[in-house]
């Protein structure tokens, strides 16, 4: 036999190499009625959690003035609730509402002071956001995940910081640009314009 074959008796199929493995990892690879069944019990206990995040904040309707601001800079977006509540109706269009949802918990978690509300919310938004189980999951480095993982074993109120930074940056360089050419924003324009010149 060369070199450059194998014995037959030491090639195996995969599948035969260890019969039960889908059955003691966490992956959602595998369609197991062990990971079925994990799963479904893990869907049951995050449907009878409230969602923290209402699906808009309360705001007064926007002037014209500030509707034409959110197109000069990021920040003016972002800071004003009904430029917030337009932006993520815009980010919903293009399925990635996680990432407004993401930033607005941590801001929630920072004016936290309690130790067990801190450890709670911390809990959730890892469970919500970062976890790769997480339907809602954001799209991280894996620097900043080893970050979180390490924090997460004494959460504070600023333990998501980096991570909402890269949100943050992500939102402004990807989605920004797009949200100011969408018929949202465009027809929003006009309309408060209309209703200024009418009043």
């Amino acid at each position: 036999m060369s070199r450059h074959e194998t014995s037959p008796t030491t090639v195996q199929p995969a599948s035969n190499h260890r019969p039960n493995a889908c059955c003691f990892c966490w992956c959602c690879c595998c369609s197991c009625s062990w990971n079925e069944d994990r799963e479904r019990a893990w869907r049951a206990s995050r449907e009878t959690k409230l969602e923290t995040i209402p699906n808009c904040e309360a705001c007064t309707k926007p002037t014209p003035e500030e509707v034409r601001g959110w197109a000069q800079c990021f920040d003016k977006l972002m800071k004003s609730p009904a430029g917030r509540n337009v932006f993520r109706e815009f980010l919903r269009t293009e399925y990635s509402e996680e990432n407004m949802l993401f930033w607005l918990a941590c801001e929630e978690l920072k004016t936290e002071c309690n130790k067990h509300s801190i450890d709670e919310k911390a809990k959730m938004i890892y469970e919500d956001y970062i976890s790769i189980l997480s339907p809602k999951e954001v799209s991280l480095d894996s620097r900043v995940r080893e970050v979180i993982n390490r924090k997460m074993q004494e959460p504070s109120s600023h333990t998501f910081d980096d991570a909402q930074l890269q949100i943050y940056t992500l939102m402004h360089r990807d989605s920004y640009p797009r949200f100011l050419n969408s018929a949202i924003y465009k027809s929003l324009l006009q309309s408060v314009s209309r209703s200024s010149s009418e009043s």
